[in-house]
């Protein structure tokens, strides 16, 4: 039987392929470089640039010129792969490239992981920029969109507050099997009787702290959430639903929770860069459950 599963050296063949192709496109109309890219970036963005902040380069040297654009949560390894087999060398990241929130990488100099990444960016001639505190500094929270376009949930919001959402009565337990057919997550985790009634949803995507909870529960029925540590906001929640009150929290993942905003990102990035092809590369969730 055939296998669809591509190799890793029908992968690099696809990328050179790919960046054959994209190198003859930028040669015709002319060249726009990842540093020009990224100006424009800041230019449109439209709020204050922030003299500290992680939206940086992160690796590649910033004067390549752009062949494509790719725009994903987080520029993995196999994010990096698949956007080199589609010609993209510039990717707008919104987490880390290497682990940790300000890409400190001076532990990291000799872990074989590591450098195998950093060969793979230099050999594609990649360049990796972040793309975290501006994005998300927008109005409306181009992050929280995207979440709540892809749930449904966007014609259903409170206000003008994008946390919270008045959706039309139903179960605890429906609530989460919606969510996770919507998001079509693997391992989404619910705290709280199922049976218990819930409209009025407070939703943070990405990792929310124990005070997002402290914060948001209190006025929900429901705290849908991407991740949290297990001794802050889940104990707050644990504790609430013990003094009595029928609430309940549902934890669906941090990547997917933000990757939908990174799709709304490179839909975006098309309204003012025309030069070259932008897509969105979804990063995925990374685990799974046993049968």
């Amino acid at each position: 039987m055939h296998s669809n599963k591509i190799t890793r050296r029908e992968l690099a063949a696809l990328a050179g392929v790919a960046v054959a192709g994209a190198e003859a496109t930028a040669a015709r109309s002319g060249t726009l470089t990842a540093r020009e890219a990224i100006e424009r970036i800041q230019k449109n963005v439209g709020v204050p640039w922030r003299k500290q902040t992680v939206d940086t380069f992160k690796a590649g040297d910033p004067d390549t010129p752009v062949l494509g654009i790719a725009t994903s949560f987080m520029a993995t390894l196999d994010v990096l792969q698949r956007a080199a087999a589609a010609g993209k060398n510039l990717i707008v990241s919104h987490e880390p490239t290497f682990y940790n929130h300000l890409d400190e990488t001076k532990d990291l100099a000799d872990d074989p992981i590591y450098k195998f990444k950093m060969e793979f960016i230099k050999q594609h001639k990649l360049v990796i920029w972040r793309f975290h505190d501006h994005w998300h500094a927008r109005q409306p929270d181009a992050i929280m969109t995207g979440l709540a376009q892809l749930l449904g949930w966007d014609k259903h919001q409170a206000g003008s507050d994008q946390r919270y959402y008045v959706l039309p009565a139903t179960t605890l337990g429906e609530l989460a099997r919606t969510i996770q057919e919507r998001l079509k997550v693997r391992t989404l985790r619910a705290i709280g009787d199922p049976q218990s009634r819930v409209s009025r949803v407070s939703l943070s995507p990405g990792a929310a702290g124990l005070m997002a909870a402290v914060r948001t529960l209190p006025q929900a029925d429901v705290y849908v959430c991407g991740e949290a540590t297990e001794w802050e906001g889940i104990e707050y929640a644990r504790d609430t639903i013990a003094a009595g009150q029928k609430k309940g929290m549902i934890l669906v993942g941090h990547v997917v929770t933000e990757d939908p905003g990174m799709n709304l990102c490179a839909q975006w990035l098309k309204t003012f860069i025309p030069e070259v092809p932008i897509e969105w590369i979804p990063t995925g969730e990374p685990f799974w459950r046993p049968a």
